[in-house]
């Protein structure tokens, strides 16, 4: 968690802008909620009859921690969708972008119940020592 999906034509975004969008998006995701970077997946999937996805468009599908501002979102929906631009060329009016908030308490991250925004720090100390835990048994 977060999880963000990225959809798009058969071969219209290339390998390497995968590469770089991915780590954009982690970027931006961490800049904008302080979240640690381990904590951002992001997936790409090709599905030309999906009824969302014209030819030279791109979307963006996000699930969030609810608990985000609006200003959070905002900002996040927008530098994606710079980003994803920047590295295709498809224009921005070709780049949707949507992001849902998911309580943290339907979410596991390693095993572990996410926690809310904001308890980051706390949840990895206790994460990890329970994987170290878990290694030495």
């Amino acid at each position: 968690m977060p999880l963000y999906l990225c959809n798009a034509r058969p071969g219209a975004v290339s390998d390497t802008a995968k590469a770089q969008i991915a780590g954009d998006i982690t970027r931006i995701h961490c800049e904008a909620t302080g979240a640690p970077p381990a904590f951002v997946h992001v997936f790409f999937f090709e599905d030309g009859l999906a009824p969302d996805i014209g030819e030279g468009t791109i979307a963006l599908y996000g699930n969030i921690r609810r608990g985000r501002t609006d200003a959070q979102k905002d900002q996040i929906k927008a530098d994606m969708r710079h980003a994803v631009h920047q590295r295709t060329n498809v224009p921005l009016d070709g780049i949707g972008m949507s992001l849902q908030d998911v309580p943290a308490s339907w979410v596991m991250e390693g095993g572990d119940i996410m926690p809310e925004p904001g308890e980051e720090a706390a949840w990895l100390v206790a994460h990890e020592a329970k994987v170290a835990a878990a290694k030495s048994a």
